[in-house]
């Protein structure tokens, strides 16, 4: 078969599987399975398939995508992350739109904790959405930054999605743990710098709220005793990487161990809890580790029906400088995650966009920020981002899923404008583990 015919049909066929409704896990089996059996071979095609099924589970590079999801689900399921919101909401006044910086904050110091999306939106908007609301925010300012500062936990370490970009990609993953600190801080700035903005300039959407009392003591106190502590497991996991103490499994190990003791000390851990984390850390591991097995030949049947090096000869042909190939990739991620789903996003393009980024002398490091922030803006890109659907779920019934699009549109265009950033200015994505690991 022509690769143009292999290409085509692989991918217009995962196309309607995904719109059928399959799973997305047995979508990319079903269509490794159909290319195993015509390209490589038939019977030897479905052999090698079940060869690199176990070789990709068995790998030790993606034992920290179910520690990281343990850590942060024990922080969600034993309450220490919505104790952490309501220290952040004490210590934060007198600004315009506090509640909305206050989720800022609290949604960075979380995503620093758990590297769960989902969760940490969750959290989010189950915590504080209703009292904004009550207050009297408008919605789209109630929810937006929930949904904005619940997805950087795609970018800041620990990132169970860096963890897996790095594995499919090669990139070294301490190096893209920390590749992603200096973006996500820049967001986070950026976030609180639109909302004083927005609030200043039209107050009705941020009502004034009235100023209790607290002595010193009172507002700082809930800090020290639950947001303080808790980022010795940042320390933890972040510390042990830079210091060539730990690999990254072993410091997403040390950080579960970390947080269950965590839960342990505040007496918040408790069997059910413990095991309800359990559930749901292989509820999430099982999903990504499922579409893994596909991953490695799903490669194969792209490089061996010349698929991979027929696109890479057709984009040459055009004589495209590096900075126009990255565009037409960013163009392209962008364009799927309205779509699919983030691990979708990295097995259809991972095959085609690593030997494409080697031809044209695009830095792997910086490929690999460009996967992370455009994964993170999928999620908040109609129709199917997730974590819309997600805010569905914890808003009340009477709002809008246009409402909900419309909240998340300032935040996903500053996420554009510091993605053209880091395309302009590479260093900002490379500089801090090339400091820290050279």
């Amino acid at each position: 078969m022509d690769w143009p015919l292999v290409l085509g049909a692989m991918l217009s066929g995962l196309a309607v599987l995904l719109l059928l409704g399959l799973p997305v896990g047995f979508a990319f089996l079903t269509v490794t399975l159909f290319g195993a059996f015509e390209v490589l071979g038939g019977e030897r095609g479905l052999v090698q398939l079940a060869r690199n099924a176990t070789q990709s589970m068995t790998s030790f590079q993606l034992a920290p995508i179910p520690l990281f999801i343990l850590m942060g689900e024990i922080l969600f399921q034993t309450g220490l992350a919505h104790r952490a919101i309501d220290a952040v909401d004490r210590v934060v006044t007198r600004i315009p739109g506090r509640l909305s910086v206050v989720t800022v904050f609290g949604g960075t110091i979380f995503a620093a904790l758990s590297g769960s999306t989902i969760a940490n939106t969750a959290m989010l908007g189950s915590t504080l959405l209703p009292g904004m609301l009550k207050k009297g925010y408008a919605p789209t300012l109630a929810m937006g930054p929930i949904m904005a500062s619940g997805a950087i936990a795609m970018l800041i370490p620990p990132s169970a999605l860096a963890v897996l970009v790095g594995s499919l990609t090669g990139i070294s993953i301490s190096s893209l743990l920390l590749a992603g600190v200096i973006p996500a801080v820049i967001l986070s700035i950026s976030f609180v710098g639109w909302i004083v903005l927005v609030v200043t300039l039209m107050p009705s959407l941020a009502p004034p709220e009235e100023t209790h009392f607290m002595s010193l003591s009172d507002r700082w106190r809930p800090f020290a005793v639950y947001v303080l502590p808790l980022s010795i497991i940042f320390i933890i996991v972040i510390g042990s990487l830079l210091s060539g103490f730990a690999t990254p499994t072993e410091s997403a190990a040390l950080g579960s161990v970390c947080a269950i003791g965590m839960g342990a000390c505040y007496r918040a851990l408790t069997i059910r809890r413990f095991f309800r984390a359990l559930e749901e850390t292989v509820k999430l591991s099982v999903m990504i580790l499922f579409i893994i097995m596909t991953a490695q030949t799903f490669a194969q049947i792209l490089s061996f029906s010349g698929a991979t090096s027929g696109v890479i000869r057709v984009i040459q042909g055009f004589d495209f400088t590096p900075t126009a190939v990255l565009l037409a990739m960013i163009a392209l991620l962008l364009l799927l995650g309205c779509f699919i789903d983030q691990v979708s996003m990295l097995m259809v393009t991972v095959p085609i966009f690593i030997p494409l980024a080697s031809a044209a002398q695009i830095d792997p490091l910086l490929l690999g920020v460009v996967y992370l922030l455009t994964m993170e803006i999928g999620l908040l890109t109609p129709p199917f981002g997730l974590l819309l659907f997600v805010m569905r779920g914890v808003a009340p019934k009477e709002i809008r899923m246009k409402t909900i699009y419309a909240a998340a549109l300032p935040f996903v265009t500053i996420k554009l404008l510091l993605l053209s950033v880091i395309v302009t200015v590479p260093s900002l994505a490379t500089w801090l583990p090339n400091f820290l690991l050279d």
